[in-house]
């Protein structure tokens, strides 16, 4: 996927959750393509979205952006002929870049249930969807810097990713992590280990104190007190919202200095605060 620019880009965003948001996503995605990103990756599922939902995202993106496509798959709860129908209807739209994710268990449930069980099982459906493959096609995967809250370790979770590895994935997008030290150690870790696909760093500008929340409850990740101390002493939301974007700011100066492949940034829909993270941090 790389231009070979200075430092590759890309982003996340999902299918809005009215019709009507459609219109300001769009606008969006035409602001971030400025940017120049790599690719633009679309979640599914979210919210409540369809897969006509996330393919009309993500045909907007192949015919108004420069940017390639990358859709996201989960196979939580799916039998094998229902992921390879939803595999085969992006193909045949020309979505040809997959990250492909178990995602997460159902509320409220401790067990899955479904004929694919993990990330690896969707990775070998998809190159079978493929078939002869045209060197067009790519796959990402998911990594955790500090282990998947599920995970017995963080070795067993670099076993995990060299698997992905082994079965034909060509890039791994980390979790949001709020230390750049948290990214070095893994990834330091993965090299000795055996891993040689990139591993891009994923930021998640985090603006306020109960976005904190909210994402440290969905990822396990610890709280980080520094930034948890300076967004509650914020006087006012454009405050907090300033916290967040130097604090990402500051990792992402850190990443480019320890050699990471790009910078995945988590949009929220909203293209002014990665925007601005990649300004202040001298990237675009």
């Amino acid at each position: 996927m790389s231009r070979n620019r200075i430092l590759p880009v890309s982003f996340e965003v999902y299918p809005p959750k009215r019709p009507e948001g459609l219109t300001g996503l769009q606008e969006s995605i035409r602001t971030l393509d400025q940017a120049n990103p790599d690719f633009i990756s679309v979640t599914f599922g979210a919210g409540g979205s369809s897969t006509k939902d996330s393919l009309e995202v993500l045909s907007f993106i192949r015919d108004n952006s420069s940017a390639t496509p990358l859709a996201h798959l989960t196979c939580v709860g799916t039998t094998k002929n229902q992921a390879r129908a939803l595999v085969e209807s992006f193909l045949a739209e020309g979505i040809t870049d997959f990250l492909a994710l178990r995602g997460d268990l159902p509320e409220g449930s401790s067990e899955h249930h479904g004929e694919l069980e993990h990330a690896t099982d969707l990775i070998a459906l998809i190159q079978e969807s493929i078939g002869e493959p045209s060197g067009e096609e790519h796959i990402a995967v998911a990594a955790f810097p500090n282990g998947h809250p599920e995970s017995k370790s963080l070795d067993h979770d670099i076993e995990t990713l060299l698997a992905k590895q082994s079965l034909g994935a060509t890039l791994a997008i980390t979790q949001l992590f709020f230390f750049s030290s948290d990214y070095e150690h893994f990834v330091e870790k993965s090299r000795a280990a055996g891993v040689t696909i990139p591993i891009l760093p994923g930021i998640m500008p985090v603006t306020s104190l109960g976005r904190l929340a909210r994402v440290l409850e969905l990822t396990g990740e610890k709280e980080p007190k520094g930034l948890a101390s300076s967004l509650a002493a914020c006087e006012s939301a454009a405050q907090a919202h300033q916290v967040g974007i130097d604090w990402s700011a500051s990792m992402v100066s850190e990443l480019v200095e320890m050699g990471a492949p790009g910078i995945h940034l988590y949009a929220f829909n909203q293209h002014a605060t990665v925007l601005s993270v990649l300004e202040q941090a001298g990237v675009r």
